[in-house]
């Protein structure tokens, strides 16, 4: 089996979530494809198992061919060039909104 360097960076443990989170990237014959990586873990777990698990985690969706980085979705896309065109341009009569406060 051959291994595939893995480069963790930013490990930091997110209280409000109870989990460890890193960006994982993993170096391979194809390049370097980064990953999002958070396991579920207390704050107790030791530094080298919150490693191996966001390494895990990282290398399964890598095998997958899941990439956050490279790949954006569908909803995102852009539909149209100019998708503002079609807005018409309100303008507000300040005057008019403030009389019924005045009386």
């Amino acid at each position: 089996m051959q291994t595939v360097p893995l480069q963790l960076s930013d490990v930091i443990y997110n209280a409000a979530t109870q989990s460890f989170e890193a960006l994982v990237t993993v170096h391979d014959a194809t390049g370097a494809r980064s990953y999002a990586c958070a396991i579920n873990a207390p704050i107790t777990m030791e530094f080298a198992d919150a490693a191996n698990g966001l390494a895990t985690q990282a290398m399964r969706r890598h095998t997958r061919g899941r990439s956050n980085v490279t790949h954006m979705p569908a909803a995102m896309a852009p539909r149209r060039a100019n998708r503002l065109a079609g807005l018409r341009r309100m303008t507000i009569d300040t005057f008019a909104a403030l009389r019924p406060r005045a009386a």
